[in-house]
């Protein structure tokens, strides 16, 4: 019953084991590309580094506004008005400064929607450009490298107007500057559209364009936009940055950024001070009104007064300046003032209806009393009906004239007063500061931020290269994953740098000399690779203590894997070692053994089989005593066929008995099938594989490949293994160390 949860228990620590190694392979493969990590890093840091110093600098201009509280609360509900209030009124008046009425004036007066740039030089053009100081008014940069038409520095240019059809908005212009102030605009396809002079009004067809100021030599190029207003419009609500300075302060802080300092202070006081004039107009409206008002009226106020005095002395005229009673002018005075009052409340009454309903309680109040002043001066009028006819004439003319005479002055007195209340409007809101951009400081590109970014991405992007390749490769390069297979590993040959370098000069003498020597294990004896094949001789003498001959079989997974080397250079330290070794070159599509020993491929193991040649014939002797070499021959159209020869089998036996030790050199087993053929004679078969190369499955397939030929793999060289901190960190790590003689 307690079996499960022992073997549960047991298998816990070696999970836990395989993730600490998985993790220290991980820490091991960065270490081993700690170079690599390090030039990508420092390149990313470079190229950080140029795009810092090139990349042109965005400066920030900022400005300040002030939104004072409006007057006119209810005196006793000022603290009670703060309790329902949900919004500061800087947040509204930030709507109204970003506004496409306030954005759009500032478009139209500065020409924000016709966008020119010079053409500058590549990479570092701008720089040039940037740096340039002009020591008088007009000079401008030579050129460099003989290109003119970049500008180079100085240049400027200012445009007035410029319209396309509707079409055109946004495209692409080229403006070309000439000799003696004369300039062409340019299409896409270099086609000129119109040419003019500076100052001057050009229009073709549906283009025009007045150009103000051009600086620039002759064949300079600029490019010139015209956008679409509404699209200009929106970017530039985007580009300003509006936000109160703390909650209820009713400060506005304003910025905007651009490439050019100057461009972005223009815009940012141009939009403040639209703001503040749009806000001053807002709240002189209603005096505004009123007195537009007031302006109809009097023209028409004026003819009636005109009309009422020339009325009444043509009536004097006529009846011979008769005079008014003092009865009549007590009762004249009476019905003036009661006319003068009835027109001031007609007034009020006209001023209240456009800011209230007829049923609110201030018009209804107003109406009232122009019904008590009606009704007062009805009842004069009533008195005045027993007056004598020429004395109720002679009072409706005075009065006519009195009364317009009263209205007039009025309502000058009233347009005096409210063009005096429209004048003084200062508005709620001011600006406090204008605006200002501290050029010592581009706010981009943060040069230290950028190099600094830079260089973590490098490192990171080399780490995650380094780790995918990890993942992706999965070349077996630890001994210990051959073993859990169940075949053991008999050496671990290190890699070899002065093999590299004999292979190296092999190949430069090759055809050359037929004395050409690049074995290891002759021309450095004491190199690890050899050391590590001394072990493998001692190895190999205790596993062939049972086998049937003393013949070796060597091949491998795939082509590449060093098995040729092994072989070599095994035969060589087993002949040191005083042993007779015959190495046999079985690979009779692409064998080399002879390279290695300076000879040539003819006659060699194909002529013997196919009978051409005798034995003795194809071995030779080579610069090693007690060394022979027999080369692969000539390459025969069936290999497989000629190893399956009797002749093959009759080979084997005889040089088996004429050394103590046989060697022969396969092909890949996964290649052809002339390794199985061979092995089937041999009597220990050995596989070398190599470092990083060869996938696990890649060898278990191998083995498989011989078991079913039904040949026994015994042990495998993991050939070219290269000293990494991976292996360090591992459980099968596998150490070498040279042991060398002192020198006297």
């Amino acid at each position: 019953m307690n079996a499960q949860p022992n073997l549960i228990s047991a298998q816990k620590p070696k999970q836990e084991e395989s993730q600490e190694i998985d993790l220290m392979a991980l820490v091991g493969a960065l270490l081993d590309a700690k170079w690599f990590i390090a030039g990508v890093t420092a390149l990313l840091m470079l190229l950080g580094v140029a795009y810092a110093i090139f990349s042109t600098p965005i400066y920030q201009a900022t400005a300040m506004v002030q939104v004072e509280e409006k007057g006119g609360s209810v005196p006793g509900f000022d603290d009670m008005s703060g309790m329902f209030e949900s919004t500061s009124a800087a947040v509204t008046e930030i709507e109204l400064l970003k506004s496409r009425s306030v954005i759009g004036e500032a478009v139209d007066t500065l020409n924000l929607d016709i966008v020119v740039e010079p053409k500058l030089f590549p990479l570092f053009g701008g720089r040039s450009y940037r740096q340039f100081v002009a020591q008088s008014e007009g000079e401008v940069a030579e050129a460099s490298f003989g290109a003119s038409s970049y500008a180079w520095g100085g240049e400027k240019v200012e445009i007035h107007r410029f319209r396309v059809p509707k079409s055109a908005e946004g495209s692409g212009f080229t403006l070309l500057a000439q000799a003696d102030d004369n300039f062409a605009l340019l299409n896409a396809n270099d086609e000129i559209i119109l040419s003019g002079k500076v100052g001057e009004e050009v229009k073709v067809g549906q283009f025009e364009l007045t150009i103000k100021t051009l600086i620039a030599r002759p064949d300079t190029e600029f490019s010139i936009v015209k956008r679409n207003r509404l699209q200009t419009i929106l970017d530039l609500q985007s580009a300003i940055s509006a936000s109160e300075k703390g909650k209820d302060s009713g400060i506005i802080n304003l910025a905007l950024q651009d490439k050019t300092p100057a461009y972005a202070e223009k815009v940012l006081d141009k939009v403040a001070s639209i703001y503040v004039r749009r806000n001053v107009e807002r709240n002189s409206a209603e005096a505004q009104q009123s007195l537009e008002f007031l302006e109809v009226q009097l023209p028409e106020v004026k003819r009636s007064l005109e009309r009422a005095e020339k009325a009444f002395n043509d009536y004097q005229i006529r009846q011979e300046s008769i005079d008014i009673s003092l009865e009549t002018q007590g009762v004249l005075e009476q019905i003036v003032t009661l006319e003068t009052k009835l027109q001031e409340l007609e007034l009020k009454r006209l001023e209240l209806g456009r800011k209230f309903k007829r049923e609110h309680p201030s018009y209804r109040g107003v109406v009232e009393q122009i019904d008590t002043v009606k009704r007062q001066r009805n009842e004069l009028t009533g008195e005045v009906q027993g007056l004598p006819e020429t004395q109720r004439e002679l009072l409706r003319l005075k009065r006519d004239v009195e009364v317009n005479n009263e209205i007039y002055t009025l309502l000058l007195a009233k347009t005096q007063e409210l063009d005096i209340v429209r004048a003084g409007t200062v508005g709620n809101v001011r600006i406090v500061d204008y605006a200002e951009v501290n050029t010592t400081q581009p706010v981009k590109p943060k040069k230290a931020l950028i190099v600094v970014m830079a260089t973590m991405l490098g490192g990171m992007l080399a780490i995650a290269i380094v780790l995918i390749q990890k993942a992706l490769h999965k070349g077996i390069e630890d001994p210990g994953e051959i073993e859990a297979l169940g075949m053991p590993v008999y050496a671990s040959v290190p890699f070899s740098d002065y093999q590299v370098k004999l292979t190296g000069f092999a190949k430069a003498r090759k055809g050359k000399t037929a004395k050409a020597k690049s074995i290891l294990a002759i021309d450095n004896p004491a190199d690890l690779s050899v050391e590590a094949l001394r072990s493998l001789r001692t190895s190999l003498h205790f596993a062939m203590l049972e086998a049937k001959n003393n013949v070796i079989a060597i091949s491998g997974p795939s082509p590449g894997v060093g098995k040729s080397f092994i072989t070599v250079n095994l035969a060589t330290v087993l002949a040191q070692s005083g042993k007779r070794v015959l190495v046999v070159d079985a690979d009779m599509r692409k064998g080399y053994l002879q390279t290695q020993f300076g000879m040539k491929w003819d006659d060699g193991l194909s002529d013997y089989l196919s009978g051409r040649l005798n034995l003795a014939q194809v071995i030779k002797p080579t610069q090693v005593e007690g060394l022979h070499v027999m080369t692969r021959g000539q390459i025969p159209p069936n290999p497989s066929e000629l190893l399956m020869h009797q002749n093959f089998s009759k080979l084997i036996s005889e040089v088996s008995k004429m050394y103590d030790l046989v060697i022969v050199d396969t092909p890949p087993i996964l290649a052809v099938t002339d390794p199985a053929i061979v092995g089937a004679h041999a009597g220990t078969t050995l596989l070398v594989t190599r470092f990083g190369q060869n996938h696990i499955k890649e060898l278990e397939i191998t083995r498989n490949r011989f078991e079913q030929n039904g040949i026994d793999v015994k042990g495998v060289v993991f050939n070219g293994v290269v000293r990494k901190s991976t292996n360090a960190y591992g459980y099968y790590g596998y150490y070498n160390y040279e042991y060398k003689s002192d020198k006297a």
